[in-house]
């Protein structure tokens, strides 16, 4: 019976320390929390979300970072890559945002925006017939689409096709009344077609939408024979509204052909505009 005892004892005890050690194991081993893979999405969403703000205050290489983090943690949300794009757009990396649109495309080729956002850097980079194809696709699923037929009318007035190009802007006036970019551009080609009072009235109503130095300069531009003084005063606020416009190669990427690129060198040599001009090429160069 002493024996059986003794048995039971150490029995028991070899139990205890096994718990013991047991208990011991376990406050060693940290715990790792594994998330779900709809808390990732949800994540990489909000991910997707900053990097918005960080290109919006001109953080391009931090957005870029935080937009291809996302993409690593959730690679099957397409809206990552079309945000992915306009990262690598804003760094102006624009085969590397086509390479990502194309991701897109495959994870959903009935998306508008992916094909409207391929044309736009087709745009960029002068590739202007894929720019077209582009748009056109997109336009087959998204008719009504204001953004992508100014694009379109856009091409048309860099080949000078002016008649078309006013069509598509005011084909894109008519969806989106407010829309003042295609009435000024409308502007830009009637010049162009040597139809001075029309592109007036048109730099007028844009200006009644937005006081923009794009159709300040552009009407005064245009009323440069006809009311010098009124021409003088729009120069000088569209100038100091934005001074980037006193350069002939800015004018140019926003698509200002060569008659009303002329009339308004000839008008920004005006003696009274001559400080004026100075100030605006001084903050250009201070901001480059």
């Amino acid at each position: 019976m002493k024996k059986f005892f003794k048995k039971i004892l150490s029995i028991s005890t070899l139990i205890t320390i096994y718990f013991i050690q047991i208990d011991k194991v376990q406050s060693l081993v940290p715990y790792y929390y594994f998330p779900t893979k709809k808390s990732l999405e949800k994540e990489s969403l909000n991910i997707g979300k900053n990097v918005y703000q960080l290109l919006y205050f001109g953080q391009y290489k931090e957005g870029l970072n935080l937009a291809k983090l996302a993409v690593k943690i959730n690679g099957a949300d397409e809206n990552l890559w079309l945000i992915l794009s306009e990262a690598q757009v804003a760094n102006k990396l624009y085969k590397n945002a086509l390479i990502s649109l194309k991701k897109a495309q495959e994870i959903n080729p009935m998306n508008s925006t992916t094909y409207f956002a391929k044309g736009s850097i087709y745009l960029k980079i002068s590739q202007l017939q894929n720019a077209k194809t582009s748009l056109k696709t997109g336009l087959n699923i998204d008719q009504n689409n204001h953004q992508a037929i100014f694009q379109l009318g856009n091409i048309s007035l860099i080949k000078e096709e002016y008649s078309e190009a006013i069509k598509l802007f005011d084909k894109s006036a008519k969806i989106k009344p407010d829309f003042w970019q295609a009435i000024n551009n409308q502007g830009l080609a009637y010049f162009e077609k040597n139809k001075i009072n029309l592109s007036i009235k048109l730099f007028e109503k844009a200006i009644s939408i937005q006081d923009n130095a794009e159709p300040l300069l552009g009407l005064a531009s245009c009323l440069r024979n006809q009311d010098i003084k009124l021409a003088l005063e729009l120069a000088k606020k569209a100038l100091k509204k934005d001074p980037n416009y006193v350069n002939y190669d800015y004018r140019k990427e926003q698509l200002w052909g060569e008659k009303l690129q002329a009339s308004t060198e000839i008008l920004l040599q005006n003696e009274q505009l001559k400080n004026d001009v100075i100030m605006a090429k001084s903050k250009i160069n201070e901001y480059s």
